[in-house]
């Protein structure tokens, strides 16, 4: 009888651990081959690994494998010895002396993915993906993307959060509109979640503190460089909070510590694309209304929709605080009731507002959160006086029938935020596989 265990020692080594070793070290490694360069006597063979690159050089009296037969995008198994080299990359550079190649391209490679950028248009990497991101740069956006990821993950759970994770079929949206996928399940009609609202609230009657990172679905007919009819939201809600104010804190402590994360282990990532972190250890925060008085007197933009924010003050007002507090971030709080959702709780001294808030970042929205409404009363009096339908949220109802605590949460938008933080100009830059009005490949 044969049993599997946890691996052992390491048949291979990993990239850092390869340029540690001492000159002439001899050792194995696997990866695939992100270009060669046949200088004559000496060939150079960039090899990929998911930790980076590592220079390989090809003499012929040295390795009897005939380096004709290589191609880029080979995946090979190499043995050869270290040996040091300033004009290398890292400093060192792995001698061959022996090659075996796993797998061959059927075709050469359609993009020209070793040079440092790629010069190709976006909708031509975005049909090519899995390609284009064989790019060292183009690959570095993800790894960082990861890391805000792990931030929030890492940060949430060491305050007391449990991760849940909750369903993206639905009989009703939780914010209500038309901007719904709707679909059949089994002959009844259903939705793609808008958010994990509902079922978040929910369970901090059960946990008090949740969190949750996913995909949402908007159908929303928009063509823009900040919109995706399918994201990936980080969401929190959070329960026994004295104000909504609490959110905003728990937020910002989860930047501060994600942009110490990034810095201790991304270093290479942010270097590779030349990114500065912001500084996030305190964030202002002014009333929804000021904000627009402030951007409309300081560069003279007639106000024009008193409710909403257009997307130019948005910048505007990114920019103001930018100018003025040198803070790459904003929450504007207290939106006007009529353009939030109805489980938000509006400010009890003027409910023509809500206790809810926005974070801009330089000059784009990434996070809308608030306090919700946990009386039964009054959330069913708030439904009453939208007109709104109750079909499809019984479940959701019944958990404020039987008592919930105070609570609120926010949702923000990782790709948004992946964005913003690199500086990139259009959204699906920073999106793995972007779902948008026109495309659903690959």
């Amino acid at each position: 009888m044969k049993f599997v265990q946890e691996p052992g020692k390491q048949k291979e080594q990993t990239l850092p651990q390869l340029l540690e070793q001492e000159e002439g070290q001899e050792v194995m490694t696997k990866g695939a081959v992100h270009s060669i360069r046949n200088m004559g006597e000496v060939v150079f063979v960039i090899l990929r690994r998911r930790e980076g690159l590592l220079q390989m050089v090809y003499e012929s009296e040295a390795c009897e494998f005939p380096i004709r037969e290589l191609k880029e995008a080979s995946t090979v198994q190499v043995w050869g010895t270290m040996r040091r080299e300033e004009r290398a990359p890292h400093g060192k550079e792995l001698h061959l002396n022996r090659m075996k190649v796993l797998s061959t391209p059927a075709q050469p490679l359609p993009l020209a993915i070793d040079k440092w950028k790629l010069q190709t248009s976006l909708e031509a990497k975005l049909d090519m993906r899995p390609l284009a991101l064989r790019n060292i740069r183009e690959r570095a956006v993800f790894k960082i993307q990861e890391g805000l990821v792990r931030g929030f993950r890492e940060y949430l759970t060491a305050q007391g959060f449990t991760e849940i994770h909750t369903p993206k079929i639905g009989a009703k949206g939780a914010e209500g509109g038309s901007n719904m996928f709707k679909l059949s399940y089994f002959h009844k009609p259903a939705v793609l979640a808008q958010s994990p609202q509902f079922y978040k609230q929910m369970m901090v009657g059960v946990f008090d503190r949740v969190f949750e990172t996913a995909p949402v679905f908007r159908a929303e007919k928009h063509n823009t460089k900040r919109h995706l009819n399918e994201y990936t939201s980080l969401d929190f809600e959070m329960g026994y909070i004295d104000s909504y104010e609490d959110l905003m804190e728990m937020e910002t402590g989860f930047l501060n510590y994600t942009m110490d994360l990034l810095k201790k282990d991304y270093q290479k990532e942010l270097d590779l694309l030349g990114v500065t972190l912001p500084s996030v250890e305190k964030i202002p925060k002014v009333r929804f209304d000021e904000a627009k008085r402030l951007a409309s007197e300081k560069y003279n933009r007639k106000i024009r929709n008193p409710f909403d924010l257009e997307p130019e003050e948005e910048n505007l007002i990114g920019r103001y605080f930018k100018e003025e507090y040198d803070s790459d971030f904003v929450f504007i709080t207290e939106y006007p009731s009529k353009k939030r959702p109805f489980y938000a709780m509006d400010d009890p001294e003027d409910e023509r507002f809500t206790l809810s808030f926005d974070l801009l970042f330089r000059g784009l929205e990434v996070t809308t959160g608030g306090q919700r409404i946990h009386d039964y009363g009054m959330l069913m009096e708030k439904l009453e006086k939208r007109q709104m339908e109750t079909e499809g949220m019984e479940a959701y109802l019944d958990a404020f029938k039987y008592g919930m605590p105070p609570h609120g949460g926010l949702g923000i938008g990782l790709e948004r935020l992946t964005m913003q933080l690199l500086g990139r100009d259009n959204v699906r830059e920073t999106t793995l596989f972007p779902r948008d009005l026109n495309r659903l490949e690959p």
